[in-house]
């Protein structure tokens, strides 16, 4: 498979600056995980041939590994099968450690991108994109079919070059059994999470290592405004709040009672549910009645040689069953108003009734500041 070989000119840190990126994507879902290595694991591989004898186009779907690989929720084997039932295609997944960063030192190193479609993308990985390479990786996509099924709000690419196809919400996840007589209540806004009723109760993530802990840092940006977020976050310190590395760390000290409240997504009482856990502990809690939008995105390689079956791909990806399933097994809210969904998901996921988030232009001027500055506090204390 020969594609277009990339050849860009570094931007400021080149490939340097890569080293301490994977981490910041690392995650948004209950079943993301981390990797900084280069190597490329594919699912799915060997040639096929048509009915008539000839070969059969392939499309390289490149994300992250537990879209494909966690056997029990990944949607990536679904995906694989209903497609290729229904495209006279063969779909196969690359699934690099280092994910995005892998496809960025392959641009500035030159090197062939041997890939169609990345699903998996985020805002924070657009940012990296344009800062590292003049150019970027993906071409604009117009004219969907089903593109305009997108809710408006969930698009975070000025471009155009980013589809999205799922979302989260940031919450506060509680458990309402560790109160006296089993009737603990998480508090309702920002500022009464700083009551010494909560002390030592919240549970967090570092915003510099874990997409969980940076949405509830903005959060608390757009809530308190970037001259007060810093302020707010020391009175967090001094009620006690505990940071821990990344969601996982902090999810399994929440599931094992060290506290009471952690943060997480408001589609938690769905994985609950299914996996027969009591919903008693797994409350959700929207602070100031808004949660922070965290919408994953696919996007078309520039240079790829099967540009039509990409685009359709890109159209499957947003249909109403698609959806549904995507959702269902990412445990995460579907990005279009069309999706079919059973009515057990929509009891159990809850929605927030204001959803928050910032811009791309905000993010790419602001946001190394914001968690550096964060970063600088904690660090002084």
């Amino acid at each position: 498979m020969k594609r277009r070989t990339f050849l860009r000119a570094a931007g400021a840190g080149g490939i340097a600056g890569l080293a301490g990126c994977a981490g910041g994507d690392g995650d948004a879902t209950e079943t993301t995980t981390e990797g900084t290595t280069e190597d490329t694991s594919e699912t799915s591989t060997g040639t096929a041939t048509g009915t008539a004898g000839g070969a059969v186009p392939e499309l390289v779907v490149a994300t992250y590994g537990p879209f494909v690989d966690a056997p029990s929720s990944s949607p990536g084997a679904w995906i694989k099968e209903t497609f290729e039932s229904e495209f006279d295609a063969t779909l196969r997944y690359a699934t690099p450690d280092s994910e995005i960063n892998y496809f960025i030192e392959r641009a500035l190193r030159g090197v062939d991108i041997d890939a169609d479609v990345y699903v998996g993308l985020n805002v924070d990985m657009l940012i990296r994109i344009d800062e590292q390479l003049d150019d970027g990786l993906f071409t604009p996509v117009n004219g969907l079919s089903r593109g305009g099924d997108v809710k408006e709000s969930l698009s975070f690419d000025p471009k155009g070059r980013t589809i999205p196809y799922d979302t989260s919400y940031v919450s506060i996840v509680y458990n309402e059994t560790l109160g006296d007589n089993g009737a603990y209540s998480a508090p309702e806004t920002f500022d009464e999470l700083l009551d010494p009723a909560y002390e030592g109760d919240l549970l967090a993530q570092n915003p510099t290592a874990s997409a969980t802990g940076k949405s509830f840092l903005l959060h608390t940006i757009k809530a308190k405004g970037a001259n007060g977020y810093l302020d707010y976050w020391k009175q967090l310190q001094d009620n006690g709040v505990r940071i821990l590395s990344d969601w996982s760390s902090s999810y399994t000290a929440y599931s094992n009672e060290e506290a009471p409240m952690v943060v997480s997504y408001s589609t938690d009482q769905v994985y609950a549910q299914r996996s027969g856990e009591d919903l008693a502990k797994h409350q959700i809690r929207f602070l100031n009645d808004q949660g922070y939008a965290y919408p994953e995105g696919m996007a078309l390689f520039e240079g790829t040689d099967t540009p039509e079956l990409a685009r359709s791909f890109l159209d499957f990806m947003l249909r109403p069953d698609v959806q549904g399933e995507i959702a269902q097994r990412n445990v995460a809210f579907p990005a279009t108003t069309t999706a079919e969904l059973p009515a057990s998901f929509s009891e159990y996921a809850q929605a927030p009734p204001e959803a928050v988030t910032f811009t791309y232009d905000a993010l790419r001027d602001n946001v190394s500041e914001w968690t550096q500055a964060w970063e600088r506090q904690f660090a002084s204390k």
